[in-house]
């Protein structure tokens, strides 16, 4: 199967007076499983909906291996969409779902049936090809859903959050399975979800989109270690937010009046020295288990920022606890990491916070 790419050359969509998408651009690597990330109303499924053809896009190009597909009716492209209900056919046996897209493009029988096996055998359904829907487990009628799909052969799948009807431990154990059939097909894979933890164990890059406008792209990790806004790094993981003003600047050096909690001084790259001036409101920001934590008190260390706090509260989540720390007027998260036997503070702990300046974020207020 040939790998494609799909590329979004400043689209905008529109319901009437209401812009759904605005000025989308992407550009989706042949064989790349990339994810559309984004809360509810953000346009993500409005663009895989577009892809497929359900949508119709008022200005732009829609590419799919460098031809624009933008005025072709969906069932003249060549792409593949599982739905968040998987939508089977209820009456239709397990094989003859799988079979009704070849079915509908008149394929001979002896094809059909080499082609139907094959996509069972590949999602491990062999041997539940006569059952109806309604007697199968949530993850099996996913994986009917898949070879449905895939037994077409498309030059695109389009997952639109096909694990969220999933308890936890299903939706971990299919992602994985999505992944590893994915590699194996080397099939262009877009994947939309609103839960990060879905996008940043699977996608090899991801889009994170808000109120219809790509915010950033970039692998997971770029966009968790290097968010280009207050959104994206609010949405992607947790985050620290702390309102602050810039009250001087000295070499490298820019000292704020952080609301709160007092004077920081953080170090910055000669670039990023040139975007900030005196007076200039701005959000400072790090992760919560970026903060080292003591009990007791530390000796003074010029490479890391210190504050003092006291646990406010806490929240155990297994592999660590999350405690809100009172620092100034400012509660903040700080991450512990968990293992068997260690007692959470109680609060009214006071607590001394270590954090590195490479740790930190700042973005316009």
């Amino acid at each position: 199967m040939k790998k494609v790419s799909v590329q979004c050359r400043n689209i905008r969509l529109a319901y009437g007076s209401t812009e759904v998408l605005k000025n989308v651009n992407l550009d989706i690597e042949p064989g790349e499983f990339f994810a559309l990330l984004g809360p509810s109303g953000s346009g993500k499924s409005t663009l895989l909906r577009l892809i497929v053809g359900f949508n119709k896009h008022q200005h732009g190009e829609l590419l799919v291996d460098g031809r624009d597909i933008g005025q072709q009716e969906p069932w003249d492209r060549n792409i593949g969409m599982v739905f968040q209900s998987y939508a089977l056919w209820p009456h239709l046996s397990v094989w003859d779902n799988v079979a009704f897209g070849l079915v509908e493009r008149k394929v001979d029988k002896a094809t059909l049936k080499t082609k139907v096996a094959a996509a069972l055998e590949l999602v491990g359904l062999s041997a539940f090809g006569e059952r109806k829907p309604n007697q199968l487990s949530g993850g099996q009628q996913q994986r009917v859903a898949l070879a449905r799909t895939i037994v077409i052969e498309p030059q695109v799948l389009l997952l639109d959050e096909p694990l969220s009807n999933l308890d936890k431990t299903l939706r971990v154990q299919m992602r994985q399975e999505l992944l590893a059939l994915q590699r194996r097909l080397g099939i262009t894979t877009i994947f939309v979800t609103h839960d990060q933890e879905e996008a940043m164990t699977t996608a090899d890059r991801m889009a994170v989109l808000d109120q219809g406008v790509v915010q950033q792209v970039g692998t997971p990790a770029e966009l968790y270690d290097e968010p280009v806004n207050a959104f994206v790094a609010n949405f992607v993981g947790t985050m620290n937010m702390l309102e602050a003003k810039v009250r001087s600047q000295h070499a490298n050096n820019l000292v704020l009046d952080v609301t709160g909690v007092g004077e920081m001084t953080i170090p910055v790259s000669p670039t990023a020295s040139q975007l900030y001036v005196k007076d200039q409101h701005v959000q400072l920001s790090f992760r919560p288990h970026t903060v080292t934590v003591e009990t007791k008190p530390a000796p003074a260390d010029e490479r890391t920022i210190g504050m003092q706090g006291t646990v406010e509260a806490s929240e155990f989540m297994g592999q660590l606890t999350r405690y809100r720390v009172r620092v100034g007027t400012q509660s903040l998260s700080v991450d512990q990491a968990h293992y068997a036997g260690l007692s959470k503070w109680p609060v009214g702990t006071p607590l001394n916070l270590r954090l590195a300046p490479s740790q930190i974020r700042l973005f316009a207020a």
